[in-house]
């Protein structure tokens, strides 16, 4: 099937290293960016790739 899998929630390394151990592609959580609006979004998806 060819599909991809995303564990959300990921909050420490812990967690990131056991999905990615079970198979899991992606990871999204806190460990990485809080949940934000399109702004906000937009403003720090530009100073990361400054």
């Amino acid at each position: 099937m060819h599909l991809s899998t995303i564990a959300e929630g990921v909050e420490n390394e812990a967690q990131e290293l056991a999905v990615k151990a079970m198979g899991c592609d992606e990871v999204q959580g806190f460990m990485y960016a809080k949940p934000m609006p399109q702004a906000e979004l937009l403003k720090y998806l530009q100073q990361a790739s400054a």
